[in-house]
């Protein structure tokens, strides 16, 4: 928060609450994060070509079936 990434706000059903929230900052962030990483896989594909990046990706499926872990905001 400090950063400017992220902002407390109330809760809007439980005064007692906060919550944290990414700002405009904190999304883009996220998204130069994702573009960074979409970027990454292409190179895997350049690599190893399509059809081993699907098998990757398929193998990375059952050890994870519920996808990425990502922040819950």
């Amino acid at each position: 928060m400090r950063k400017g990434y992220a902002e407390r706000r109330s809760h809007p059903a439980d005064a007692r609450a906060k919550l944290i929230v990414l700002t405009e900052q904190g999304w883009a962030c996220t998204r130069a994060a994702e573009e960074a990483a979409a970027e990454v896989v292409q190179g895997w594909s350049e690599a190893l070509g399509e059809a081993e990046v699907r098998a990757l990706w398929g193998q990375l499926w059952r050890i994870a079936p519920h996808g990425p872990i990502r922040p819950a905001w």
